[in-house]
């Protein structure tokens, strides 16, 4: 029996299904950037709604919370402020619109001009390893009050609960690792003493999520605008893996400009309320092929439940009991696999090291980004990621390619 014939109420419960295997790495980057995780299920859940709304309900697909951002969040934060880090990721939508009318009009093709791998594959390295003083910090207990031995305790044991699961376990279990190895981590810091319930106490049963009203900075929009070029691309990569265990081509119906367009409007209404930006989620992804669930409307009630949760506010407040050598732990593997995902777009694409222009683009963009390079000129700055998109984008449309011996 295929989800398009089961009952809604069995369709409801596989939904709920569907934000179990998300929930982990949903909850993970406000847990870590500070923002409201009852926020970020609600954004999720209208995000994934809105995405339905502009791909006509076709695409078995759920967004969520984009790791991309964890590091310019962060930065952003301590720069501007929540208000204005919120202004600044409204933004980022319009990198998913132009994208989509470019797609619209000149066909998916400019894609691979504009963003070849070898643009792509390094600044998603740079969003991994700049990501990797953070996961350090907070597993040692830099970042809280833990003591050094406890927090390597506690951190390197969730660290292994995320190894094993991702290795060894099978099914569904497996594309939960996150999930799993925060229980662990938990439950190893309430028996350590270093979990604190009042909040959970005081915390009321039905609550509204907080939400941020965005202020607009320019300095703010200029900064976080080109970091969303990488989810961007890896959006058309996401979108192939689920025609592909689909069996359909999305990029064809509803059409990539459709699907692009829908993550750009599910990542500025996300930032409008206060919650992170919204990615596709290759998690979900992987329960759609374990399970043969097709039907988009497994999704929606998928969206359903994340709002339904994110006015409880327990469930909120447990989240933020939850201690950041816990997320360290986890951090230490996830973005580690960030990076090797942008070392894997390299390989794949097979793209030669050998030749100049490649080495260039790749070699300038790694030692930006690692190196925290920074261009100031008077109220114009640009850093990090949005640096590394920028220079590693014009870097590739300037230099010439070399000829072929073929062509010669």
């Amino acid at each position: 029996m295929t989800t398009e014939n089961i009952s809604p109420a069995k369709q409801s419960f596989i939904g709920l299904q569907m934000l179990f295997v998300a929930f982990g790495a949903l909850v993970l980057v406000p847990l870590i950037t500070g923002l409201n995780p009852n926020t970020a299920l609600l954004t999720a859940g209208v995000g994934t709604l809105l995405f339905q709304l502009c791909t006509k309900r076709q695409v078995p697909i759920f967004l969520a919370s984009s790791f991309a951002f964890i590091a310019p969040i962060q930065y952003g934060v301590q720069q501007w402020g929540i208000s204005v880090t919120m202004g600044g990721l409204v933004f980022t939508g319009l990198t998913y619109f132009l994208l989509s009318a470019l797609v619209k009009f000149k066909g998916a093709a400019i894609l691979d001009k504009l963003f070849p791998p070898v643009v792509v594959g390094p600044i998603i390295i740079i969003i991994g390893l700049g990501l990797a003083p953070v996961a350090v910090d907070m597993a040692i207990g830099k970042t809280s009050n833990v003591p050094y031995e406890q927090a390597v305790i506690v951190s390197m044991v969730t660290l292994v609960t995320t190894l094993v699961i991702a290795v060894f376990a099978k099914g569904l279990m497996k594309l939960v690792p996150i999930l799993f190895a925060i229980v662990v981590g938990y439950i190893l810091s309430i028996f350590m003493g270093l979990v604190d319930f009042q909040p959970v106490i005081d915390a009321k049963w039905f609550s509204l999520p907080e939400f941020t009203t965005p202020e607009f900075k320019l300095e703010a929009i200029l900064y976080l605008l080109p970091i969303s070029l990488a989810p961007a691309v890896e959006h058309v990569g996401g979108i192939m893996a689920i025609s592909s265990v689909a069996g359909k081509n999305y990029l064809e119906k509803p059409g990539l400009h459709r699907t692009l367009l829908g993550d750009g409007v599910a990542t500025s209404a996300a930032a409008f309320l206060g919650g992170p930006p919204n990615t596709t989620y290759a998690e979900v992804t992987g329960a759609v092929m374990l399970t043969k669930n097709f039907n988009p409307k497994i999704m929606t009630w998928a969206a359903f439940w994340a709002i339904a949760v994110s006015f409880c506010g327990k469930v909120g407040a447990f989240l933020q009991t939850i201690p950041n050598v816990v997320m360290g732990g986890i951090m230490m593997l996830v973005f580690g696999s960030i990076a090797a995902v942008g070392m894997s777009t390299l390989i794949r694409a097979k793209v030669n090291l050998g030749e100049a222009r490649n080495l260039c683009i790749v070699s300038v963009v790694m030692t930006f980004g690692i190196g925290g390079m920074l261009i100031d000129v008077g109220m114009f700055s640009l850093k990090g990621i949005s640096l590394c998109a920028i220079v590693a984008i014009l870097m590739n449309l300037l230099l010439p390619k070399e000829t072929s011996k073929s062509e010669e």
